[in-house]
């Protein structure tokens, strides 16, 4: 990635830190500030309410990020595009509004055994509180899901299959197109949590034929307290509200409330205006460089990276599929995660260290947590061999 574009993160460009956390969240380019600071000075105001003109402006650029998400994940129309604050809403969302609607006693939910809490904790309490039986499908050695596993889990009894596009402790990408066919075939609906893989491949919704995905926007390159659900609706069109209050209303009387029709149904409350225009922002800085140039830069970090760290006999990586994105998980011989970080931050080298809200995964790989670099397109082979110095150096003063 050449020095023009990293130049247009002021993080990067205006400091020596090596920022290798991009899977906790990405640093933002400066059309996404410049995009919202714009916003808040010289045009604010509330959307869908105001009939002067400030009000209709807003309204007029919120309601056209809608159609950029749209075109993003190729949702058939913007009725199918809820903003919320981000995944973890999302799939709270949609675990209330299945759980009202869609299951029975003894029906049963699979994920898989290394899920982000954001997409374990809502499945388990959901069952726990509704008399489910929620199932894991394991993942071998390397970080594949087992999908002989996963065909023996899947039969008619399952409702529904919510998992990761790509696992945010493995980077291991998993085969959805595969797995939502095959749910689908026994009835199942499908979720998939896209928090991962948005910033690093093309998602498009109905070649996939997923009923649910999910992403958050900073991750994105967007800012923080926004994200989108995607939802089929036919499916949508028939869950209950998640939350009520203003914006969601068609009309209140003292007797009975009813409700506006998608997507407003689900989005109470005075909308993310600025946050939803920076997401605007970051989807158009994506969708401008495009996901082939991504790739290739994130793949050539990643081989990288991986080839130096497996030079050490004393790193071990977690996590080694053959079809993974640009996240790297290890432990070093001897040395917690927690004194890895710590030593790193002191030379300007920012990582993950700890269970990355995925405790599950820890448990699956015996580890109490685990040290973690993930690559942007920021981010250049020059980081990563301070990288690599700097866990030598780990080694050095700790063993």
């Amino acid at each position: 990635m050449n020095d023009d574009l990293r130049a247009k993160f002021p993080l990067i460009s205006n400091s020596q830190i090596a920022y290798l956390d991009s899977a906790a969240t990405a640093q933002k380019p400066k059309i996404v500030s410049d995009t919202m600071y714009e916003f808040l000075t010289k045009e604010n105001a509330t959307v869908h309410r105001g009939v002067y003109g400030l009000s209709q402006r807003a309204t007029d650029r919120y309601d056209a990020v809608r159609e950029s998400v749209r075109r993003f994940l190729n949702a058939k129309s913007t009725r199918e595009i809820v903003f919320v604050r981000g995944t973890t809403e999302a799939i709270n969302l949609v675990a209330n509004g299945l759980g009202k609607a869609y299951f029975k006693p003894g029906d049963e939910i699979l994920i898989s055994e290394v899920e982000h809490h954001a997409n374990f904790v809502p499945w388990q309490q959901l069952a726990n509180s509704n008399g489910l039986v929620l199932k894991t499908i394991p993942v071998n050695d390397i970080g594949e899901l087992d999908m002989t596993a996963f065909e023996a889990l899947l039969t008619t009894n399952v409702k529904l299959v919510a998992i990761a596009h790509i696992s945010n402790v493995l980077g291991s990408i998993f085969p959805v197109n595969e797995i939502i066919k095959k749910a689908h075939a026994v009835g199942a609906k499908v979720l998939i949590d896209g928090a991962q893989a948005v910033s690093h491949m093309p998602v498009d919704v109905q070649a996939l034929d997923c009923d649910f995905y999910c992403f958050s926007g900073h991750k994105l390159y967007g800012p923080t307290g926004i994200g989108v659900l995607y939802g089929k609706e036919e499916i949508m069109t028939k869950m209950p509200p998640y939350q009520f209050g203003g914006d969601m209303i068609e009309s209140v009387t003292l007797e009975e409330t009813t409700f506006a029709p998608l997507p407003e149904k689900f989005e109470a409350g005075t909308p993310a205006v600025v946050e939803v225009l920076g997401l605007g922002a970051a989807i158009d800085f994506v969708t401008e460089i495009g996901f082939d140039r991504i790739h290739a830069h994130e793949m050539d970090l990643l081989l990288y990276a991986t080839a130096a760290l497996k030079q050490n006999p004393r790193v071990d990586i977690i996590g080694e599929a053959r079809n993974k994105a640009s996240v790297i998980s290890f432990i070093l011989e001897d040395v917690h995660p927690h004194d890895i970080g710590t030593i790193l931050d002191d030379k300007g080298i920012a990582i993950r260290a700890g269970h990355h809200c995925s405790q599950p995964a820890m448990l699956r790989f015996g580890v109490s947590a685990t040290a973690r670099a993930s690559f942007a397109i920021y981010n250049t082979r020059d980081e990563v061999d301070r990288l690599i110095d700097g866990i030598n150096f780990v080694l050095e003063v700790m063993t």
